[in-house]
């Protein structure tokens, strides 16, 4: 599918956002359970707008409220899976849902986080995996993916849990994380990325 066409199985995302600083790891909205959506209004559909804006600004594949600084068990995504197909897609309240027993492969591939830019570990989770939840109007969604979009659904679930993916990682690593991110700290100041292009696919 070309990049101009996503598989959008429950409509595009929205637009018409602003490009919002991202929240860095050891914030505390970034360390607690989101708040459960209960609104689906227009205030909650100008955030998704300025989640999807940061997003693409950033070049990442996911972007959760609180990465924003908004307590809201929210996310929004733009992935590829293992056939290089994108999926666009958001998710309130997600519930996520991952392979037991025999169905269970765990895949150890480099994982990053955009609340801790420039760093780069590799991080064991599922090579599959499903979300559900509610879309902007209340409507129930679900997403399954594999590679990389199984990785960013279960990554950007974690957001709204308050778990952070270097939680998931030995001290080692997590060390490891930190370091690399303070050596390009100047490559991303607190109002990244505010003023970046933020062109999705070109």
């Amino acid at each position: 599918m070309p990049d101009d066409a996503p598989h959008a199985p429950h409509g595009p995302l929205p637009t018409g956002g602003t490009v919002r600083p991202i929240t860095r790891w050891g914030t505390p909205v970034m360390h607690r359970p989101q708040a459960l959506v209960t609104s689906y209004d227009d205030d909650l559909r100008a955030l998704a707008a300025d989640m999807v804006a940061t997003m693409y600004a950033a070049d990442g594949v996911g972007l959760a409220a609180c990465q924003i600084g908004e307590d809201v068990a929210m996310f929004v995504f733009d992935c590829p899976d293992d056939d290089r197909e994108r999926t666009v897609g958001l998710v309130c309240n997600p519930v996520l849902t991952l392979p037991e027993g025999k169905d269970r492969n765990l895949e150890e591939d480099d994982e990053g986080c955009l609340s801790l830019p420039g760093a780069f570990v590799e991080c064991a989770r599922p090579d599959q995996a499903s979300v559900s939840g509610f879309g902007l109007d209340g409507q129930p969604v679900s997403f399954s993916g594999t590679g990389l979009l199984a990785r960013c659904l279960q990554h950007e679930s974690d957001h709204t849990f308050g778990t952070v993916f270097g939680d998931r990682v030995p001290t080692k690593l997590r060390k490891k994380l930190q370091k690399a991110h303070d050596a390009q700290a100047e490559d991303f100041p607190p109002d990244w990325p505010v003023g970046e292009s933020g062109d999705p696919h070109d």
